[in-house]
């Protein structure tokens, strides 16, 4: 049997506003979006096609996740954005408006700059060697 990582979970505030932020700002594409009943939805984005990993966005249950919308990781870069042209996606995402932390730097594994998500979540933009 194959196997695979799918899905990541990334809690949201807003299905409806991290879906315009995720598919706008990162261009991504909106996989899935079903009614799971109760105001749950089932959504997934993600840069590649269904056969690809995604991030499920998911509003918070309690207080508890809620605390953890943009901090899920305590600080550290949780996501990591894969590119064949970081010069092109890297100006698309500041046309956009995407807040990058740091100028681009070259390291020993390729091209590389963090940037953060409506929420506040930190990304690498990278360009492997």
């Amino acid at each position: 049997m194959k196997r695979r990582i799918a899905l990541t979970t990334l809690l949201v505030h807003d299905y409806d506003e991290a879906i315009a932020w995720y598919t706008r700002a990162l261009g991504f594409t909106l996989l899935e979006d079903r009614a799971m009943g109760a105001g749950k939805r089932w959504v997934v984005v993600g840069p590649g096609d269904s056969n690809a990993a995604g991030l499920l966005l998911a509003q918070p249950g309690n207080d508890a996740q809620r605390a953890r919308v943009g901090d899920q990781t305590g600080g550290r870069v949780d996501h990591f954005l894969y590119t064949d042209d970081f010069q092109r996606d890297h100006t698309a995402m500041r046309g956009q408006g995407v807040e990058f932390l740091e100028t681009p730097r070259d390291e020993a594994y390729g091209t590389v700059a963090v940037f953060r998500d409506l929420y506040g979540n930190k990304w690498d933009l990278l360009e492997p060697k």
